[in-house]
């Protein structure tokens, strides 16, 4: 009777627990680099050394969900060797908004891919507009069931308009958002939208949020977005915060051609440069320059090169040609 009265007493102290992260592969990126954290204007790994991830962005995952399959990403690891993929968990316009079970499902699926792969996974609240009771919902469950594990970036607000101001809106906002994560995972790594679809990251250098171990998110198109924004984000690094691309483009902020594929070189120097992680928008068919893939490719994985697209082959050239 002792020993099973003890048993009750350890599951109902236990319900809601996490279990213990499992190991990482050997040789993985997060089996060697640890969780990451912000030190200064870095991002570094769990050695306190400074480490960038790279890699690939899903598309919205309620227009494109085909993507979000363990093949997938088992794929962009062994052949366009990503330390990294991004989650775009559309948050509004038929996503979360409507069918919340659908998209936290999709986003665990990719989650739990990326843990099996032993690569990083930025679980982003893919939303233009600050809603953020729906927001913590979603991350609540997410940190809740992954507390602990290394491999887990939050990004809790992908493109805010230019017309949401930072302190009176987006600064509460995340505030609100990345309290209620840290409530559950104190340590969770987290990567916050800026002001003008994630480019006025000088604006937040100014007024930067109330917690540690945050990062800003920095998005670039690169027919569009040249000198002039590499120059802001050298004045937010100088400012004393860290940045993090989770989405940017070889083609124009429109996500359609023309494709720059020498600003787009560029701008992988700068973040080289500067030790910034990227991920390229995106892995879709869409009939868009961006997308990675020709619409006629219907394949989750295993694509071939002629069903890649001209952004498809640039970014894969470049992924393959660097070390994780």
């Amino acid at each position: 009777m002792r020993g099973w009265w003890l048993l009750l007493v350890m599951m109902v102290l236990g319900q809601g627990a996490c279990a213990a992260p499992a190991a990482a592969p050997a040789g993985s990126p997060v089996a060697l680099h640890g969780r990451l954290a912000v030190k200064g204007n870095r991002v570094v790994d769990a050695a306190g050394k400074p480490y960038a991830v790279r890699g690939m962005s899903l598309f919205w995952s309620q227009w494109q969900p085909r993507y979000y399959d363990p093949a997938t990403v088992a794929w962009l690891v062994r052949d366009w060797r990503v330390s990294a993929v991004r989650a775009a968990i559309g948050a509004q316009s038929g996503g979360y908004d409507t069918q919340p079970a659908a998209e936290t499902a999709r986003a665990e699926a990719v989650i739990d891919a990326a843990i099996a792969q032993g690569i990083y996974v930025v679980v982003d609240w893919h939303a233009h507009q600050p809603r953020a009771d729906d927001a913590v919902r979603f991350f609540s469950h997410i940190a809740t069931k992954y507390r602990g594990v290394p491999n887990l970036i939050y990004e809790t607000y992908n493109e805010p308009l230019p017309e949401h101001g930072w302190a009176n809106v987006l600064k509460p906002y995340h505030v609100k958002v990345i309290g209620a994560i840290r409530a559950i995972d104190p340590q969770a790594f987290v990567v916050a939208g800026t002001r003008s679809w994630s480019q006025d990251v000088d604006e937040a250098a100014a007024d930067p949020l109330p917690f540690a171990n945050v990062a800003y998110t920095l998005h670039f198109y690169a027919a569009t977005h040249k000198a002039e924004l590499r120059a802001k984000a050298d004045m937010a690094l100088k400012r004393g915060i860290a940045l993090f691309v989770t989405e940017y483009g070889t083609t124009a902020a429109n996500g359609d051609a023309p494709i720059d594929a020498a600003e787009t070189r560029a701008w992988w120097k700068w973040c080289a440069r500067n030790g910034v992680s990227y991920l390229n928008w995106s892995v879709a068919n869409k009939d868009e320059a961006s997308a990675i893939l020709k619409p006629t490719t219907q394949g989750v994985a295993e694509w071939r090169e002629d069903e890649l697209t001209e952004s498809g082959r640039l970014v894969r050239g470049h992924l393959r040609g660097i070390a994780r």
